[in-house]
């Protein structure tokens, strides 16, 4: 089969046309015939970090973790997936898991669902890790209905889907964005956007809030901007972080008891842990997109498989707005 390789780390790491044998099926698995990859921020820090990130495989590697596809092979001991199925996953490019920038991935069925029947391949293919991690924060923040929820950068991979999630769950939602484009974009999902540039926190949790707070916080840039976070957050408020690698003073959540929910989608995939919760929340995530409340934001660029570094570039280059998508 076609993959694109890469066979050095760094951010330069060139992207190889190159033939490789096609997977096998195994027990457990099924083998989809990838129509759609998508890009994600960490797909761009392991190439450019290599071994410096723990999760990164072994070179050559194949990158990608995002797909949608085609069922062509289903494996002994999987049970409600026929050859044919259109199906949705994020399932590997990472350790010991070849990824999906190539023909064939042979992934574990409990990392994939069936596609929701009214995304093409390219929409489905564009949701899988933003859309669990979203879901994910949420839920572990325990949204409820009536809720002020505030989503920092909600116009990016995560933070887009977070924003139509939190309003399905039937929350009055907010989030900030950085420029006109992104607030418009904020806007058209049905969320009230806070210009982060223009707006101190104190002026727009005043604004929105009477000084109280927002109940959940919901932060998909992380980082510094976590103090942020703690600083318009309600007393007893609850914080999901997608970015939680730094250090910081704790001293504003312990005055305010914050409860902070670090989300890393990544752990059934690295180390095998609880991966059927992935199948349960993308099928779950297929039925809020059936029924209207999610639809992915996609790039206007469009790449080939052959083009994934200039995929990656794209995503990199911050010019783009919604997920970076890959036609095979």
């Amino acid at each position: 089969m076609k993959a694109m390789l890469i066979k050095s780390y760094g951010p330069d790491a060139a992207f190889e046309a190159s033939e490789v044998a096609t997977p096998d099926v195994r027990p457990g698995h099924v083998r989809v015939k990838i129509a759609a990859s998508s890009v994600n921020t960490v797909d761009t820090m392991i190439r450019s970090m290599g071994k410096d990130l723990p999760l990164s495989p072994d070179l050559p590697a194949i990158l990608g973790m995002d797909f949608a596809g085609t069922i062509d092979a289903v494996g002994e001991g999987v049970d409600g997936y026929s050859v044919g199925d259109e199906v949705y996953g994020c399932a590997g490019g990472l350790a010991d898991l070849p990824g999906t920038l190539a023909e064939y991935i042979v992934a574990d069925a409990q990392l994939l669902a069936r596609k929701p029947t009214n995304l093409s391949m390219r929409e489905a293919a564009a949701l899988p890790l933003v859309a669990i991690t979203a879901y994910e924060g949420l839920t572990r923040a325990g949204i409820a209905p009536g809720q002020r929820v505030l989503v920092h950068g909600g116009s990016g991979g995560v933070g887009h889907v977070a924003v139509q999630l939190a309003r399905h769950f039937g929350a009055e939602v907010y989030s900030t964005g950085g420029g006109d484009r992104q607030t418009a974009l904020i806007e058209r999902l049905g969320a009230t956007a806070i210009n982060y540039k223009t707006e101190s926190v104190k002026e727009y949790v005043e604004k929105h809030t009477g000084g109280a707070g927002f109940d959940l916080v919901f932060d998909s840039v992380g980082g510094a901007n976590m103090v942020n976070s703690f600083e318009a957050a309600a007393l007893n408020g609850q914080i999901a972080s997608t970015v939680a690698m730094c250090e910081l003073d704790l001293s504003i959540a312990h005055f305010k008891g914050l409860s902070l929910h670090v989300v890393f989608m990544l752990i059934p995939m690295l180390h095998n842990h609880q991966r059927a919760a992935h199948a349960r929340i993308l099928r779950s995530l297929a039925e809020i997109v059936e029924a209207g409340g999610l639809t992915p934001v996609l790039d206007e660029s469009r790449f080939s498989l052959e083009q994934a570094g200039q995929a990656y570039a794209r995503l990199t280059s911050g010019k783009g707005m919604g997920k970076v998508v890959i036609d095979h």
